[in-house]
């Protein structure tokens, strides 16, 4: 069906300028008057086929049967808030590439809005986001097989020219890849071909190298406010693959918690080490 989807989609695009280029030379080919009205109907046939076999794909997706979520201990302990959760919506954060499917962000409510409205526009990382350099934690006993640091956290991008311009930034961290997205980041090995990938963290906090041992429990690094974050929080996700663009999305449950929707604070404990 996918395939069926994308034939039709590009048939349609390909016959926009193929249509156009004839009426143009209409007259000069000799062709019917009723060319115009006949070129009009196999556009629209093209545009309505492609949009219903996409449709019909992408409903295909969401009621295709997810497998059982993966418990782990919470990354993180304490009072904190999800946002961008799978238990709304899957994809959580409306892409299912990077094994973002089900993803979950979470940060520790200063008490402020999640947007702040128009002034300050922008603040610095540590001006009142209590998420920034909270303790992130291991959620298994795993190996770690990825560590990447050294990006800057930098200022916020909550208010409502500063989520404007993180739009803009976003399409051109995209062209860096996840390298640019998902920021100071570390990648377990859970076993059975589970990995935890933990994203946005804090520059030179990370406290694990490639090929370590981790805990349950174990601090690995601090939550930060690099990549495309908005403001400090933690992006964690659960998936197949230990490469990031190469990974397909895992459910996951978090022991003692669950998996908390979007706007719902929780109060997590750390896993006994």
């Amino acid at each position: 069906m996918a395939k069926t989807a994308r034939v039709l989609q590009r048939l349609y695009l390909l016959s926009i300028p193929v249509v156009f280029l004839l009426l143009v030379l209409r007259q000069s080919l000799g062709l019917s008057p009723w060319w115009n009205l006949a070129a009009v109907v196999l556009v629209g046939a093209l545009f309505a086929a492609a949009a219903t076999s996409r449709a019909v794909w992408h409903r295909a997706e969401r009621k295709r049967e997810a497998p059982d979520p993966v418990e782990v201990a919470p990354p993180v302990s304490g009072e904190w808030t999800a946002v961008n959760s799978p238990a709304d919506k899957v994809p959580s954060h409306g892409v299912r590439g990077t094994g973002q499917e089900y993803a979950i962000d979470v940060f520790v409510d200063s008490g402020r809005p999640l947007v702040d409205g128009w002034w300050p526009v922008t603040r610095r990382p540590d001006d009142g986001f209590p998420a920034f350099g909270q303790p992130i934690l291991a959620v298994a006993d795993a190996t770690v097989v990825h560590v990447s640091d050294g990006q800057r956290d930098h200022r916020s991008r909550n208010s409502y020219p500063g989520l404007l311009y993180l739009f803009g930034e976003g399409c051109v961290r995209a062209f860096g890849g996840v390298h640019r997205i998902f920021g100071n980041r570390v990648v377990l090995d859970l076993g059975g071909g589970v990995y935890a990938a933990y994203a946005h963290l804090k520059r030179g906090s990370i406290e694990v190298a490639e090929g370590d041992r981790v805990t349950a429990g174990q601090r690995i690094g601090l939550c930060g406010n690099s990549g495309n974050s908005s403001e400090p929080h933690l992006h964690f996700q659960l998936m197949d693959h230990p490469e990031i663009p190469r990974a397909t999305g895992v459910p996951f449950r978090w022991t003692g918690v669950g998996v908390p929707g979007a706007g719902r604070p929780f109060a997590a404990a750390p896993a006994p080490r």
